[in-house]
């Protein structure tokens, strides 16, 4: 099968080029001018539209569970492809009493095997640091699962890590190629603020943030830099919120260690004042790390700009408003028994042209890299993110003239809000293309359910760029 892309505009993270893109079966063939049509089979005119690679998100959650509550899964994966994502990498915990590959491979069979619309990879969670897993963390690379991540934060959760499991997963992982990643937030500060918050009578959802102040997630991240020092590994921090954590990061990239970050959608465009909208609407917003005060946002957009965030994700996390998130609401509860999550898969490539791109905060090249190229990287996705020849065709066609808004009415994720409703939108992704097969037309998803594959990736990821064994 040989597909023809005419016409358009070629976005990557270097170039701007008015050319053709030729594919044959799953993969990009040639990418040139006045590419010839003999034997093709199928041709897409792409005038007036950017053609660039799809989208990568390396932060979803299909599969979290918290106190209770389950998000939407890969049921809802289509969300993904409409909003330009070809590739998820989901999150899996490690299942108590299971290893590390073992839990993803149970994961995968039971609830993404034939169901997923996009393709995915895996990072697993680490949950039960005893010495058998810590010894199989350098078998992931040849599994293909080759980052890992840990939770600093919540304490008294099983899935909440101490520094000692943190050292113990960079020493084994780093020889191997393994990427650690983790999210920083101070565990037993929290934990304080939060019972301290709560025995003051301040239990609504705005206290949320009052919870988990900036020094919570800087403090975390200078510890989890210091860490890696010491054991000599990369690292990588998920999520990243603030101006003071922001600060330790740039202070290590500066001294020359491989310290890297990402940052997400919501934490650039949303401010903690939304936690407070009145009838409990400031529920929706409630995620960890929380939402910041408003002045904190431009050094976000700064550091995606210099490259010391080099990834902007969704950290999409599907629970539904009307009950899920009113599990905090009555008496006798509180901003801590709120699922934590905001659903954002299907916006966010939208949400960051329109408030990045088109304000002027990102050029064009940047925003293919922290959306697609960069992820691809960091995750050792070698096949993707690119737009060349031999790479997977995964590819987006990009209106950018088309206005319109955001919210549920149009969303596939399946849950009942969302945090972008009534927004802006400038621009859509028009034409979807999957491994060379067309999933999005028209904006519109066309593809099938259990067309995702699952990619395995590849060990030494981004993070070991300048990594010194």
């Amino acid at each position: 099968m040989k597909t023809l892309i005419q016409n358009g505009t070629v976005l990557t993270t270097e170039n701007e080029l008015q050319c053709d893109v030729l594919i044959v079966d799953d993969k990009i063939a040639a990418v040139g001018v006045g590419l010839s049509k003999e034997g093709v089979d199928k041709i897409i005119d792409a005038q007036g539209k950017y053609v660039m690679p799809g989208g990568i998100d390396q932060h979803v959650h299909y599969s979290f569970v918290y106190k209770g509550s389950k998000v939407r899964g890969f049921e809802t994966s289509n969300a993904a492809a409409v909003g330009g994502t070809t590739t998820v990498v989901e999150f899996v915990n490690q299942q108590q009493g299971k290893g590390l590959i073992e839990s993803i491979e149970a994961y995968k069979s039971s609830d993404v095997d034939g169901i997923a619309m996009v393709d995915y990879a895996f990072h697993v969670v680490m949950t039960d640091p005893r010495p058998e897993v810590i010894e199989e963390i350098p078998k992931l690379a040849e599994a293909g699962y080759p980052t890992l991540k840990l939770f600093l934060a919540y304490k008294g959760q099983f899935f909440h890590a101490d520094d000692e499991a943190v050292i113990n997963a960079l020493t084994a992982g780093k020889q191997a190629g393994i990427t650690i990643m983790v999210h920083a937030e101070n565990a037993d500060m929290v934990d304080y603020l939060t019972k301290k918050l709560i025995g003051e009578g301040k239990t609504g959802t705005y206290y949320h943030a009052a919870s988990r102040p900036p020094i919570v997630e800087a403090e975390a991240t200078r510890r989890v830099i210091y860490l890696a020092e010491m054991a000599n590994a990369p690292i990588y921090i998920v999520h990243v919120t603030c101006k003071e954590a922001l600060e330790e990061i740039k202070a290590a990239y500066q001294r020359g260690l491989s310290v890297y970050g990402e940052t997400c959608a919501h934490y650039l465009l949303f401010d903690e004042s939304v936690l407070d909208l009145p009838n409990f609407e400031g529920a929706k917003y409630v995620c960890s790390p929380a939402l910041r005060p408003k002045e904190h946002q431009q050094y976000l957009w700064e550091a995606i700009d210099k490259g010391w965030l080099n990834a902007v994700s969704s950290d999409h996390c599907g629970f539904d408003f009307a009950y899920q998130k009113h599990l905090g609401y009555g008496e006798g509860k509180s901003f801590a028994d709120i699922p934590n999550g905001a659903p954002s898969v299907q916006n966010r490539i939208h949400a960051l042209w329109t408030y990045g791109v088109c304000t002027g905060k990102l050029s064009k090249q940047r925003f293919v890299d922290v959306i697609s190229t960069s992820p691809a990287k960091v995750n050792g996705l070698t096949q993707k993110g690119h737009i060349a020849a031999g790479y997977d065709a995964d590819i987006i066609l990009f209106d950018p003239n088309y206005r319109g808004v955001m919210g549920v009415e149009n969303s596939l994720e399946g849950v009942d809000y969302s945090i972008y409703e009534a927004m802006e939108q400038i621009g859509r992704v028009e034409t979807v293309l999957l491994r060379g097969e067309v999933i999005v037309e028209n904006a519109q998803y066309v593809g099938k359910k259990g067309q995702g594959r699952l990619i395995k990736a590849k060990p030494f990821g981004s993070a070991y760029d300048k990594y010194k064994a």
